[in-house]
């Protein structure tokens, strides 16, 4: 069983068509036994956003029904990380460390917090943000970029 923490940026990838959908639908295919964490709270606003952005006429249905979708998703399918204040710590260090984005560095705190408690393999950071992809290489994470073509 593999396990793949999902940034938002490839998790929306499951819910809005774009570059990685393909790849990011493969790794969650309900025959698999991978396991999906995500950081919950980060994950909410810019999965919405997103939906919102590409609903054209009607984004605000877009946005409600993609919503709607996540929030049955996240009862059955996924593992949530959640984002405390030793992960808000840890977001700290990798704002100054890599010039983050705040939303970015709670992801990648949220994987490492994840990464030091498991007990098997190193968890996948599923990632399509480039700055993001790069420091989370720096801190020694398995990386997959959903939307490469390598």
């Amino acid at each position: 069983m593999a396990f793949y923490y999902l940034e938002t940026s490839a998790l929306v990838k499951l819910y809005v068509r774009e570059p990685g959908t393909e790849r990011v639908l493969a790794l969650t295919t309900r025959s698999s036994e991978n396991r999906w964490p995500f950081g919950f709270i980060p994950g909410r606003t810019p999965l919405c956003d997103k939906a919102a952005r590409k609903g054209g006429r009607h984004p605000t249905l877009a946005a409600n029904e993609l919503l709607a979708t996540f929030k049955v998703h996240i009862e059955a399918r996924f593992v949530i990380q959640k984002i405390t204040d030793f992960v808000l710590d840890i977001a700290s260090v990798l704002v100054d460390r890599h010039t983050l984005r705040a939303f970015d560095a709670i992801q990648l705190a949220g994987y490492v917090v994840l990464n030091s408690s498991a007990r098997s393999d190193m968890p996948t950071f599923v990632c399509s943000d480039q700055a993001l992809l790069v420091a989370a290489k720096q801190e020694g994470m398995v990386i997959l970029d959903p939307s490469s073509t390598t």
